[in-house]
Formats: structure tokens, C-alpha cells, sequence
């Protein structure tokens, strides 16, 4: 017996289809013969387990049709995950069940070193995109990897998702890891806590989260560094830069580099043009200037996370060209951001070191 999504498939015909713009569960479903009653009913009896509104375009379904002389639809497959299933009965009684395939892990490794980037590297060796950005999350706070350079090494041991024992569907999580820059070690070992709670800490039990984020964007390249003396590229009065300035495209996402409550959201009439200011403590404070605009529901007030989606890189104010200057304060005093010591998280705590 072949079953698959719970059914026997063999007194079925299965029709392969995706999701359409703007396809509503109705006229997809007329296509195949069924009435806009059986729709109608599907909608509502369906509504708990998982709704018809929820389909999305570019999702694939699949339509179970009997093999009699009159081709009948008795289910409506929605693919919600490559794991993951909707099943529509259609026949006497309408209803909806979730369907999953089981999905084992398996333990690979990859290694590698850097000719232009950590992504090619790591998609030469075989590994997918996916991995290439959990390691670049997971060292987010403590490696700029637009710094990497020619020679710099990598290992990683990580779990694939796997279904049928041959089918990849996912990344589960990175189990371990070194990353070599500039002849130095960055280790990575994923410990979970007795509550439950997983994270990554070096080999010395620290965490590799920090107070803040490396970077607060994406950038092409460091056009301007802190100084006490910059010649300014359009007034040419040499006066102070007391951030960083970060080329990028405009539009870039622009995001926190911590937690923290937005204390200025306006117009910096100094030549910063549209700016936010984000106060983490009672010890830092973060400025994003040249802004092209500002995140939804980015206002005055507004507590953020770290990571969160504040604004969008630009060039308003006096500015040559698209990028973000970015600037940190310390009890009121700029300091160079490419120099901060990155205050961590707690580390582990020593009863619990033996066992990590």
C-alpha cells in the first residue's frame, strides 16, 4: 500500500499545482470540480487547524482525484513546510488535519578557507546558504565579516534536517565551530542551560552574545573612521567625525545594535538629516544619521530590541553619497565604535562549568 499524507494512494490520481497571486480557495478549487458550497464549508470547519486564508503564493498543493470514469477531488493537500502538510477532505465530511514527516538529524562537517568570502567558501565546500548565515548570526557580536580577508579559516560541525534519509529540508542548529581571522581562534560550542535555554560560549565558558552587535547594517566598506580632525568632504572645514560612516546602498536596513528605547526620532538640522538616537543604559547611547527613513513603528519613545529593524540607509542632510554614520557614547562622550570593548552577556556560571 502506497500512503502518503495518511492516505492510500493508490485509488488516487495526485494534480501537482502552486499557489497563484491573488487566488482565493474557491476559484482554486473550481478549477478541479468542486462546488463553492464545499469551499464555503472548508473555510469555516477548517478555520482551527489551519485556514484557507493563510495559503500563500508560491506555495505548492496537491489535489487527490479518485481513478474512477468520473474524476472526483476528495482532498486538497497545502505543502506548509517541506515537512509540513495541510490536509482538506473534501468528501461527505469537510475537515482539515495536520500531517508531518518525520525528520531525523544528521551530524556533518565542513571546513575551509577563505579566498573572497566566508558565504562562497563555505557554498564551494558544499554547505547551504542557510549555514552560511547561521554562522554569520551566531558571530554577529564578535566578528565583522566584512573584515574576513584572504587566508582566514573556518571549521564547523552542525545537524542537518533530513527526511527519507537523503532529503535535506533545513539547517537544525550549529553544534560547534572555530573561525580563524587574523591568526586568531573564535570558538563556538552550543550548550543549553538547565532551564532549556540554548546559546553559543567560547572555550572559556563566555557568551558569544554581546550588550551590542558588531555592526548596526550590511555595509560595503568604511568610508570615513572616528576622528578628531576630518577635513569635511563638502564644507572642507576640518572639524571632528565622532562615528563611523558606512558606505552602503541606499535603502540598506538599518537595525539596533541593542537593546534600547529611542530618545530622538527627527531632523538634525547640523547636516546629520533624518537621525535617530537610541539609549541603551544608563552607560551607552547609539546615533544613526543621513537616514533615507525611518522603520514602521520606529517612533520617539519606542523600546527596540537588538537586531530590530530601526531605518534605512540614505543620504539626507550633508552627505556625498548613501551611508550610514554611525556613532556610540559613553557616559556622554563619543567613542570609536571599531574600538569598543563589546561588554558579554553572562558567562556560564561556574557550578555549571564541569558539565559544559
Amino acid at each position: 500500500e502506497n500512503r502518503r499524507w495518511g492516505i492510500n494512494l493508490d485509488e488516487y490520481n495526485i494534480l501537482d499545482g502552486t499557489i497563484r497571486n491573488g487566488q482565493i480557495i474557491s476559484k482554486l478549487l473550481e478549477e478541479y470540480g468542486v462546488g463553492a458550497q464545499v469551499a464555503g464549508e472548508l473555510e469555516k470547519n477548517a478555520s482551527d487547524v489551519f485556514s484557507v486564508r493563510k495559503l500563500r503564493a508560491g506555495k505548492n498543493y496537491h489535489i487527490l482525484q479518485t481513478n474512477d470514469s468520473v474524476p472526483r477531488a476528495d482532498y486538497f493537500i497545502y505543502e506548509i513546510s517541506p515537512v509540513t502538510s495541510a490536509v482538506y477532505s473534501l468528501r461527505d465530511s469537510i475537515y482539515c488535519y495536520i500531517d508531518t514527516i518525520p525528520v531525523d538529524t544528521v551530524q556533518k562537517y565542513i571546513s575551509g578557507k577563505i579566498t573572497s568570502s566566508l558565504w562562497n567558501a563555505m557554498v564551494d565546500g558544499g554547505a547551504s546558504y542557510e549555514l552560511s548565515g547561521l554562522i554569520s548570526d551566531m558571530y554577529s557580536w564578535t566578528i565583522d565579516f566584512f573584515g574576513v580577508q584572504q587566508g582566514d579559516s573556518f571549521s564547523v560541525y552542525y545537524r542537518d534536517l533530513v527526511v527519507n534519509d537523503t532529503v535535506r529540508v533545513g539547517t537544525d542548529r550549529i553544534v560547534a565551530s572555530n573561525f580563524i581571522t587574523a591568526g586568531a581562534d573564535h570558538f563556538a560550542f552550543y550548550y543549553v542551560y538547565r532551564d532549556g535555554r540554548g546559546e553559543y560560549f567560547d572555550e572559556k565558558g563566555n557568551s558569544l552574545r554581546r550588550a551590542f552587535l558588531k555592526a548596526p547594517l550590511s555595509y560595503t566598506r568604511i568610508s570615513s573612521t572616528f576622528s578628531n580632525a576630518r577635513k569635511h568632504p563638502i564644507t572642507k572645514v576640518v572639524r571632528p567625525h565622532h562615528g563611523v560612516d558606512y558606505a552602503a546602498p541606499s535603502g540598506t536596513p538599518v537595525y539596533s545594535v541593542g537593546d534600547g528605547v529611542v530618545t530622538v526620532k527627527g531632523w538634525d538640522s547640523k547636516g546629520g538629516g533624518n537621525y535617530l538616537k537610541i539609549k541603551h543604559n544608563a552607560t551607552y547611547t547609539t546615533e544613526y544619521m543621513h537616514l533615507k527613513g525611518f522603520a514602521s513603528g520606529i517612533s520617539q519613545g519606542s523600546h527596540v530590541k537588538q537586531g530590530q529593524l530601526i531605518g534605512y540607509v540614505g543620504a539626507t542632510g550633508m552627505a556625498t553619497g548613501p551611508h550610514l554614520d554611525y556613532r556610540v557614547f559613553k557616559d556622554g562622550t563619543a567613542i570609536n565604535p571599531l574600538r569598543m570593548d563589546l561588554p558579554a552577556v553572562d558567562p556560564i556560571a561556574k557550578e555549571d562549568m564541569p558539565e559544559y
